[in-house]
């Protein structure tokens, strides 16, 4: 799955780890969702889109592999 969850992080000048903080998570599972390594629950990801004041499918796209 793409997202822009390090662009978004970037747009507000946070680290990984101030994200982390935000969503109650850890560093290392930002780091994998923003590699798209990890998808993320449906509760994080509605977390994350209320954090970034976003829709969900704004911030994550489905992507079929080929």
């Amino acid at each position: 799955m793409k997202n822009k969850l390090k662009v978004l992080r970037a747009e507000r000048d946070w680290t990984q780890e101030k994200l982390s903080d935000e969503l109650e998570v850890s560093r290392q599972t930002i780091n994998a969702i923003e590699k798209g390594k990890f998808d993320p629950s449906l509760p994080l990801a509605f977390k994350i889109a209320k954090l970034f004041n976003s829709k969900i499918e704004d911030i994550f796209q489905y992507e079929e592999n080929n």
